[in-house]
This record gives structure tokens, sequence and C-alpha cells, in this order.
């Protein structure tokens, strides 16, 4: 018989210090040109798409600690949220800033995961081919591209 601990959870960080902690990550989606021109003319059927790609990076950050069994809700205290257009993509940047006991990587990665599936759900109608596919709209290349850890 195979015995499986039970005893794993989230990690004991009771002991470390309070330090700044800072966190930026990157992603993008590959969408038409055609699409990329609907969303720089704000002329897309449900709407703003990068507003609303911005509301819900910020709730996707404060929402980590929910959404990730073994992740510490954190006290954030930024969150910058910016957009890049492209002829083939829209590439979205979360920076996240915490003081506390543990990282911020994955609140920003919760972050621009949230702003690129917000966008593909925003723009879904006009990415869809004749039999109801994506063919060619990808999310890509989400990573942390910065993690600090600074003492206050």
């Amino acid at each position: 018989m195979t015995r499986i601990s039970d005893a794993s959870g989230m990690v004991d960080v009771t002991d470390k210090p309070d330090m700044r902690r800072i966190a930026c990550a990157r992603g993008a989606i590959l969408l038409s040109p055609s699409t990329i021109q609907a969303v720089r003319q704000l002329d897309v059927q449900k709407g703003d798409v990068l507003s609303t790609a911005r509301v819900a990076a910020l709730l996707a950050v404060k929402d980590t600690g929910r959404s990730i069994p073994m992740c510490h809700p954190i006290p954030v205290t930024a969150v910058e949220v910016d957009f890049e257009l492209d002829l083939d993509s829209i590439s979205s940047e979360v920076k996240v800033t915490s003081v506390g006991k543990t990282g911020v990587e994955m609140e920003a990665l919760c972050g621009v995961t949230a702003a690129l599936l917000t966008i593909w759900d925003m723009v879904k109608s006009l990415e869809k081919d004749p039999s109801g596919n994506y063919p060619n709209t990808r999310i890509i290349d989400v990573r942390v591209v910065e993690k600090l850890k600074l003492a206050i």
C-alpha cells in the first residue's frame, strides 16, 4: 500500500521579514489584423476591449489567493496594467507591488492571463472561422519578466 501524506499546504511564512515585493508578468494574444483594428477603433460589439481587460487584470490580481489553492492572500499595494497593440497581437504587462512575506509573481501572472482571456472573450466573434473555431487566435509567451525583493 502506498500512503500519500496530506500534510501539504500553504508554506509557513510567519517568520519571514516583510519586504517590498514587485513582480512584472507579460504575455500576448495573437489576433487577426482586422480584429486589432476594431479594438483600436473601439468598434467591438461587447465594448471597450482594453478598458474591460484592464479591470479584469486588476480583479484577478486581487483574487489570486482565492484562485490558486496554495497561494497566500496578500496585501496588494499597487497594480499597473499596460497594453501594446501590434499588427497581429496585443501584449499585456502587469506589474504588482506589495509589502509582505511572500512574492507577487502569481498575482502578476493571474493579471496578465485574465487580461488576455478577457480580450479573447470580447473579440471572439471577430476571430471565429466559418466552422466556429479559432485557427489563428492564441495566447502566447506568458512569463514573469521581473521579480524584485527589496528591504523596507
